[in-house]
Formats: structure tokens, sequence, C-alpha cells
């Protein structure tokens, strides 16, 4: 699909970050513990929630890459998984005159924060549906989430590039 015209005024190159689609890619929800399941009174269960971000560039000329958002979200009580619920929500993003240096960080950081509110609504909803208190996800911090997995490529580079010394 053809990117629209730039209009009247805009520069044709001033950088550019367009959503093409947003869709789910994968969605399960697992109810082990439904219908039956009650917790003992003045116990909480626990909620574990964990999210990453995949980025599909795209090779050669092609500027679309896909974004994905995965959250996977597990309520248990003891050993009794009560609800799973995984999804990747993806987007196909188009960067235009866009250095290269700086494509990283805005596929990592800026369209995940575009599509985290979709996503979230959905995880919502399917977890309301499924019977349960909906989850509501805070927003997140995509720039430090980016920073934090820099950071650990640097110490992994690091360690990498120490030879190893004998020991005296």
């Amino acid at each position: 699909m053809p990117a629209p015209a730039p209009e009247s005024g805009q520069d044709e190159n001033a950088p550019r970050l367009q959503i093409l689609a947003q869709y789910v890619r994968d969605l399960s929800f697992e109810n082990p513990g439904a219908p039956n399941f009650r917790l003992p009174e003045g116990e909480q269960p626990e909620m574990k929630i964990s999210i990453s971000v995949d980025v599909r560039e795209s090779q050669g000329d092609n500027k679309i890459s896909e974004v994905g958002l995965k959250i996977n979200a597990t309520l248990a009580h003891k050993d009794a998984k009560l609800f799973i619920a995984e999804m990747d929500y993806t987007g196909l993003v188009q960067l235009e005159n866009i250095p290269e240096d700086n494509k990283r960080p805005i596929l990592l950081v800026e369209v995940p924060r575009q599509l985290f509110p979709f996503a979230r609504k959905i995880l919502h909803d399917v977890t309301r549906d499924g019977g349960w208190p909906p989850v509501l996800l805070d927003p997140i911090d995509f720039m430090q989430l980016y920073r934090a997995e820099q950071e650990k490529k640097a110490k992994e580079q690091n360690s990498q590039a120490l030879p190893d010394l004998p020991n005296v």
C-alpha cells in the first residue's frame, strides 16, 4: 500500500513513521481455574506479567518492519494456574528518511508505545470475559526497557572482549 503524498508545506525529506497496520498475530487464553476455583478467605493469587518487544526489520529498499509486542499474564494460587494469557500484538511500520542509528530506538521504543494501549485493551477484555477481574496493565516505559537491553548487550560484549588470564 503506497504511503499518502505529503501535504503541502511538508518536507518530502522529513523523517516519518507510519503504522500501516496493527493486528493480533497470536492470542491464547487458557482458563484451567474456571469455573470452580474459590480462593480461601484472606489469600490472594499471584499475578505474573512479562512484556517483550520483537522487531523484524525489512531488508533492502523495503522500508517496512514488523514490531511485535508480546505480553504474557499468568494468575496462580500456590501450584494451581488460574489463567494464562499470551498475546503477540503486531504492527507493520514504515520508516522514511530516518538515520540508520535512530531506527532501532524508534522500532523498540516509539512503536511499542503506540501499540501498547490497543494490546492492553485486548488483554483487559480477554481476562474479564474469562470470568476473572480484568488485568489492568500500568503504562510501560519502553525507553527504560530499551536502555536495560542496551546495557545487557554492552556487558556481554565486554565480557567476551576480555581475554582469559591464566591463574597465577
